[in-house]
């Protein structure tokens, strides 16, 4: 536990604002640590739960080393900063957006080491953040254990490698699927260091940033991410990573073809 704290001791000190904070509104569900996490994420900005902020994930956590979770608010305007958030996990924090030039939609898994709240929440523009989510049941341990990877032997056989495809869709997006070969090292494993991805963007052809993020440990071993971001019919997507040890990947990304219509529409 005392190395769990240490952790969180560096995401607050990362993320949290200048100002005191003021008191967040009471939890609907009812958490322990919202206050806490509250007024260390959100500090003087406004916060409201928000039910516009959709947040889909299973009920129960049938694989507590990967729970897939989405937020998606691209029912709500001026969306500029998402963060993913388990109340109760050591590690709490799993990722931090900022939709730049995409829609504001992230999909991806995470460590749950007990039964807690997973939240989304958004920040607009106004500087206000929106909140939402739900309890999920969970065996618990996904924090602590050891990455299968580490348990065969093979993790640094694979350590960088980096699937991903993008797809057309409407509205002008696309949609990006990436997935990297990486331990995500919590830490809370005896004699194992903490060892993650750290950060990730993806750019256009033309070096505009569509969307960047920082990423922590309590994202599931080989982390798998989805965005939705600005597109064309010729896009040509760049993606940079980086890891705690100072590692970068990166990878090119060619619009997926599309099958014809029948009758050619």
């Amino acid at each position: 536990m005392r190395r769990a704290k240490s952790l969180w001791v560096a995401i607050m000190l990362t993320l949290a604002p200048a100002g005191a904070g003021a008191a967040p509104p009471a939890d609907p569900l009812g958490s322990p640590m919202w206050i806490a996490h509250a007024r260390t994420l959100f500090g003087d900005d406004p916060v409201r739960f928000d039910p516009r902020v959709r947040v889909s994930f299973p009920m129960i956590a049938e694989n507590q080393r990967a729970f897939p979770v989405v937020i998606d608010a691209r029912g709500i305007a001026g969306v500029r900063r998402m963060i993913l958030l388990a109340d109760l996990n050591p590690i709490p924090v799993a990722i931090d957006y900022r939709p730049l030039h995409a829609a504001p939609y992230v999909a991806t898994r995470i460590k749950l080491d007990q039964r807690t709240p997973v939240r989304g929440a958004v920040q607009l523009d106004s500087g206000q953040w929106l909140v939402s989510g739900g309890w999920v049941d969970a065996a618990g341990g996904g924090c602590s254990a050891p990455p299968v990877s580490r348990v065969k032997g093979d993790w640094a056989d694979h350590l960088g490698e980096i699937r991903g495809e993008v797809w057309p869709m409407a509205q002008g997006y696309n949609r990006v699927r990436l997935s990297f070969r990486h331990p995500m090292d919590t830490g809370l494993v005896e004699n194992i260091a903490t060892y993650h991805l750290e950060a990730l963007a993806v750019t256009d052809g033309e070096g505009r940033v569509l969307g960047d993020m920082d990423i922590w440990a309590s994202v599931a071993e080989d982390p798998a991410i989805t965005l939705m971001v600005d597109g064309g019919p010729d896009a040509a997507l760049r993606v940079a990573a980086r890891d705690t040890n100072g590692r970068d990947y990166r990878a090119n990304l060619i619009l997926a073809r599309q099958s014809p219509m029948p009758g050619g529409r």
